[in-house]
């Protein structure tokens, strides 16, 4: 069984942390980005409990992204928490020649999030809350639109669902279990193979 050390913390200079884990031998590097940092109050019977909260996205660069939610009466325990829930919640993202595979919506609570492949040497064309998720996930070139509510959080749950929700030709032909000819005929389109 593989067991998990604590990350060791590398000195960066760059706006996103990055730390290491090692598990079995073998080290995991993660990109680690603050998107947000607000206090919050709590109003209880002697007066007001001030407590801060942080939004953290991780990410290793290669397909997989989670978003973690913390709160503390300290800057580096809410943020420390909020590391450990999106290491806990990571999740697989489809990636085609460092885009998307295809346009996707992505919802949570009052925000909505479109993201649309990009031709390559596009770059990232997105808000910083949506921004931070994709560099995570190792997305280079994608163009996004945030569509109604623009909160932190909700940009973060929200765009983390449309990636979740894409899927490459070669993994839908697996899950049907048929040849990826067979779903380009139906679509009437001719495929690269044939054509030359």
């Amino acid at each position: 069984m593989l067991e998990k050390r604590p990350a060791q913390r590398s000195e960066s200079s760059n706006p996103g942390r990055q730390a290491f884990t090692e598990v079995a031998g073998s080290v995991l590097e993660f990109i680690e980005r603050v998107i947000e940092i607000k206090r919050v109050s709590k109003v209880v019977k002697g007066g007001k409990r001030m407590r801060l909260s942080a939004t953290v996205v991780v990410g290793d660069g290669k397909g997989s992204v989670g978003v973690g939610h913390g709160k503390a009466s300290e800057v580096a325990q809410a943020v420390r928490k909020a590391t450990l829930r999106a290491k806990k919640n990571l999740s697989p993202v489809s990636i085609k020649d460092n885009t998307i595979p295809h346009e996707t919506i992505g919802k949570y609570s009052a925000s909505r999030v479109l993201l649309k492949p990009a031709s390559k040497g596009t770059g990232l064309v997105a808000c910083p809350k949506v921004r931070a998720v994709l560099e995570a996930a190792g997305i280079k070139d994608c163009l996004t639109k945030s569509l109604r509510s623009n909160s932190s959080y909700n940009l973060a749950i929200a765009t983390l669902l449309a990636l979740q929700q894409l899927r490459t030709i070669d993994e839908i032909a697996k899950n049907r279990n048929k040849p990826i000819a067979h779903l380009i005929a139906k679509k009437g389109m001719v495929s690269e193979s044939t054509v030359s």
